[in-house]
């Protein structure tokens, strides 16, 4: 029999409590977007149907962290719930090994170890080109349709723009003060002009036609005069840099055969390729997490029963803290060539195989867990110290008022 009743219920459990803290983990990840959403809705008019969509762009990134820690989360919370209602024992006791019990973790890891590839090699790249098309497009619309005839338009950073007439998409009779240098500003007029956007760089433009250059110099003692048939201007909106920022484009975002290309080119051109190739192995390397942390999580939530529910969940988080200070710490290393591209994502999991094999170890041949019973006994207590003394100042205030 391929599952027993044991298997489906471990296995139920470990995917119920896994969706749960996934899935809140990544709301808590939403929450940083807000403001910027708010933006967007304020001052761009940002339909539902595009809010709904820039939401699912932006997902994948944040599914990439929290399938791995929700499969820490959840593989700890269950077996620290098994634990303390002694149905790990029963377990024991009905001649199942460690290693038996293991086998519903094993499918829950590859299940998660499968999500995780999915949004890694497709989903990721796939939000944040089209979240980036999406955004472009939202800025894209607000600059063809704000600019008015014979009103002053402020909308674009360091530039006041005035036109006298607008005939289909051609501006006619411009003229533009460019602040973007304060000490020496300078007047831009032009007999017409067009505006014209380029969705790979996330640029709008201002093609101009006939017209001149005023420029006073800082001392305000030079005044120069340029006149050209054709001059092109790159328009800033206010925060053209951080929506460029918001659209996660780099070397994390691309597709596999698309990462590998740019390696190969800067390869060819004589650029150093640290960065793509770190990002490359990262592809392989977190979705491996899951795996890792789905066996890491059952010795944790054992040996933390006697601290409850709040001692396992500690314990989760320091592990998740240390994981990834740890992956960020060895990936930039891995990024200026201190260490291999290839081999720097890997040092973590690296030493979570050790780790997990030692416990596993440990757990097989029923070796207490001293260190692990001290840090969550102590991670308890301060949590709860935490707790009370939050609790004494909200009665001190409600007392006080």
């Amino acid at each position: 029999m391929l599952f027993s009743t044991i298997d489906r219920y471990v296995l139920k459990e470990l995917l119920k409590v896994f969706f749960i803290s996934a899935g809140a983990l990544t709301m808590v990840l939403f929450l940083d977007k807000f403001f910027f959403i708010a933006e967007m809705i304020v001052s761009r008019g940002v339909k539902l149907d595009e809010l709904i969509r820039i939401l699912l762009y932006i997902s994948p990134s944040f599914l990439a962290l929290t399938i791995p820690m929700g499969v820490l989360i959840a593989s700890v919370a269950v077996f620290n719930q098994f634990s303390v209602f002694n149905e790990y024992v029963a377990m024991k006791a009905s001649a199942w090994s460690y290693l038996d019990i293991m086998k519903p973790v094993l499918y829950f890891s590859l299940i998660a170890y499968f999500m995780a590839n999915v949004v890694m090699f497709y989903a990721l790249p796939w939000g944040n080109v089209s979240y980036k098309k999406l955004i472009f497009d939202i800025i894209q619309n607000r600059a063809n349709f704000d600019i008015k005839p014979r009103i002053f338009n402020k909308d674009f950073k360091n530039l006041i723009l005035l036109v006298n007439g607008k005939k289909q998409s051609v501006l006619q009779d411009l003229y533009l003060a460019d602040l973007s240098d304060r000490e020496a500003p300078r007047i831009i007029t032009a007999q017409n002009g067009i505006i014209f956007s380029n969705p790979g760089s996330l640029k709008i433009q201002l093609k101009l036609n006939n017209g001149s250059i005023h420029t006073t110099r800082k001392d305000r003692n030079e005044y120069e005069t340029l006149n050209f048939d054709r001059y092109d201007l790159t328009l800033s909106l206010p925060d053209t840099k951080r929506l460029k920022e918001e659209a996660l484009v780099g070397n994390r975002e691309l597709s596999l055969g698309q990462i590998q290309d740019r390696i190969k080119q800067m390869e060819k051109d004589g650029l150093p390729t640290w960065g793509p190739k770190v990002e490359l192995s990262k592809k392989f390397s977190i979705p491996f997490t899951c795996l890792l942390f789905g066996f890491l999580g059952p010795p944790l939530g054992v040996q933390s029963s006697r601290s409850g529910k709040s001692g396992g969940f500690a314990i989760s988080i320091v592990v998740i803290l240390l994981y990834y200070i740890g992956l960020i710490s060895t990936q930039n290393l891995g990024r200026v060539g201190e260490l291999n591209p290839y081999l720097s994502v890997w040092i973590p999991n690296i030493i979570l195989l050790s780790a997990v094999s030692y416990f596993a170890y440990k757990m097989q041949k029923e070796i207490p867990f001293t260190l692990i019973d001290r840090t969550s006994y102590l991670l308890s207590s301060f949590g709860k110290f935490i707790q009370k003394a939050f609790r004494q100042i909200f009665l001190n205030n409600r007392r006080g008022s």
